[in-house]
């Protein structure tokens, strides 16, 4: 689930929480799901991965991840990302451009203390994405963490990451492949409505 706070009244934002409304009333699972795509300018590549879309807090976007793991990287090295979500309950794709920034500190910090001691332990144990000689030795390092380590104060190296889109757009699909696409791109203060062919 995705808590949403003071969302912004903006078009877009109003239309995502219609389609949310819309999943979640027909049983849509793991409707956090959200694929971030980014680029890391030293190794000229782009790379993706699933993350759980936890907050929309207004016009922003916020998921938590480890800060030293390779998206992070890549985020630091070029803010721009693409992301994207599908509903397959109501077959929806939403897409969704924009810039990202990490959360403060203090915000991550009120999060953390939120979290359950488990999903704490394992924030703190895992070096993310580093290579390990066993599977064995993470749940070594779970253990260690779960029984030993303070779990109410948030590590450094975790947080979260908040996105703030300028483009969206709205696939549905329908039969004979004559799917509905709405793009609302930001133009300064205002969004710009485009309708796109199939």
């Amino acid at each position: 689930m995705i808590a949403f706070k003071n969302i912004s009244q903006e078009l877009p934002y109003s239309i995502f929480k219609e389609k949310y409304d819309e999943a979640i009333d027909a049983g849509q699972k793991n409707i956090e799901a959200i694929n971030i795509s980014s680029y890391r300018k030293e190794k000229e590549e782009v790379d993706s991965r699933y993350v759980n879309l936890k907050i929309i807090d207004g016009n922003e976007f916020i998921f938590f991840t480890n800060y030293n793991s390779p998206k992070s990287l890549a985020f630091s090295s070029h803010n721009q990302i693409s992301a994207l979500l599908f509903w397959p309950s109501i077959n929806t794709q939403i897409r969704i451009k924009a810039q990202i920034k990490k959360t403060s500190k203090e915000f991550n910090q009120l999060y953390f203390t939120a979290r359950s001691s488990k999903k704490n332990a394992l924030a703190i144990s895992s070096n993310q994405s580093n290579q390990i000689d066993s599977y064995d030795s993470v749940k070594k390092k779970y253990k260690y963490s779960l029984e030993f380590d303070n779990l109410l104060k948030c590590p450094d190296f975790w947080g979260g990451y908040s996105f703030s889109p300028y483009y969206f757009e709205f696939w549905e699909g329908h039969n004979l492949r004559l799917n509905k696409r709405d793009a609302y791109k930001k133009n300064g203060n205002n969004w710009e409505h485009y309708v796109l062919q199939p």
